[in-house]
C-alpha cells in the first residue's frame, strides 16, 4: 500500500493563496524565481534549453542547491545515499553497468561509481555547469581511478550508447521536472540500451488528480498515466511499494523491457 503522499495541485490559485498565506516569507524568493524562469521560458522556447538555462543559473549561485533545491550538505548526503542503499539492497552487484541519468553533481554517482567496477558507470546530464561540478565531486572524493564516464546530452534517445549494455538505468527527480514529450521519448528508447533482464527506475512526481506543472520546472503525472506511457512502448512498469516507507516526497516505478529474455538482476 503506498504511503508516500500524492501531491495537490500546486498550479492552482487556491493552493498559491493557501501557501502564501501560510508562509509570508518565502513570497519574495518564489516572486524572484518566476520572474527568472518567466525571462529563460522566453530566450529558451525548447524545453531541454530551458531547464539547461535554470540549472546553469542554480549552479552559479551553489552547485549543491542545483540538485535538489536544497543546499543543505546534510541533505545532499542523505538523499544520495537513500538511492544508492535502495538499490544494493535491490541487487546492485559490482560488474553491473549503470546508466545514470540526470546525474548532477554526484550526489548519488559518488557512491555507485565506489561500488562499481572501473569504467561501469556513465553519468549523462543537460547541464555543462552541473557536469563540471561532477568533476569536483570526483576529485573530492579520490574517484578519479575508476574511470566513470560523464557525458553532457542534449535529449533522451541514447543514440550514442550500445544496445542491450546496461543492467541498471537509474534516474532521481528527472521526470519531476520534465513534460510529458520528454518522457515519452525516454520511454521510446530506453529498451534499446537495457540489457536482458535489466531495469530502469525513475522517480516522479505523483498526483491522483489533476496533472500539472508549476512554473515549466516541476511537474506532476498520475502513476496510471506513466504506466500506459511506457506500455505502448513495449515496457512493463511497476510501481515500487518499498520506496514509498523512505522519507522523500517522489514516488518510484521500474521499468522493464518485456520482449527481452528474462536474466534476473534483482530480487
Amino acid at each position: 500500500m503506498a504511503t508516500t503522499r500524492p501531491a495537490r495541485n500546486r498550479s492552482s490559485l487556491a493552493h498559491q493563496v493557501r501557501y502564501a498565506l501560510s508562509h509570508p516569507d518565502r513570497v519574495p524568493a518564489h516572486v524572484r524565481r518566476m520572474a527568472r524562469d518567466t525571462w529563460l521560458r522566453l530566450r529558451h522556447r525548447d524545453h531541454i534549453a530551458y531547464y539547461r538555462a535554470v540549472m546553469a543559473s542554480d549552479a552559479a549561485r551553489d552547485p549543491r542547491a542545483a540538485v535538489g533545491h536544497n543546499p543543505s550538505a546534510e541533505s545532499w548526503e542523505r538523499i544520495g545515499r537513500m538511492q544508492f542503499d535502495y538499490l544494493l539492497r535491490h541487487g546492485l552487484k559490482p560488474q553491473h553497468r549503470m546508466l545514470d541519468i540526470g546525474c548532477g553533481n554526484l550526489r548519488a554517482g559518488r557512491l555507485f561509481i565506489d561500488h562499481l567496477d572501473s569504467g561501469n558507470y556513465y553519468g549523462i546530464d543537460i547541464s555543462p555547469a552541473i557536469l563540471l561540478a561532477a568533476q569536483d565531486t570526483l576529485v573530492r572524493e579520490g574517484l578519479q581511478a575508476k574511470l566513470p564516464h560523464l557525458t553532457l546530452a542534449d535529449d533522451l534517445t541514447f543514440a550514442f550508447l550500445p544496445e542491450g549494455h546496461f543492467d541498471v538505468v537509474h534516474a532521481h527527480s528527472v521526470f519531476s521536472h520534465s513534460p510529458r514529450h520528454v518522457i515519452e521519448e525516454c520511454f521510446a528508447h530506453v529498451g534499446r540500451i537495457l540489457a536482458p533482464g535489466g531495469f530502469f527506475d525513475f522517480t516522479f512526481d505523483r498526483t491522483e488528480g489533476e496533472e500539472h506543472q508549476v512554473l515549466h520546472e516541476d511537474f506532476y503525472y498520475r502513476t496510471e498515466t506513466l504506466v500506459d506511457l511506457a506500455a505502448r512502448h513495449g515496457l512493463t512498469a511497476r510501481f515500487m511499494d518499498d520506496w514509498e516507507d523512505l522519507p522523500h516526497r517522489q514516488s518510484k516505478l521500474r521499468v522493464t523491457a518485456a520482449s527481452r529474455a528474462a536474466r534476473t538482476v534483482a530480487p
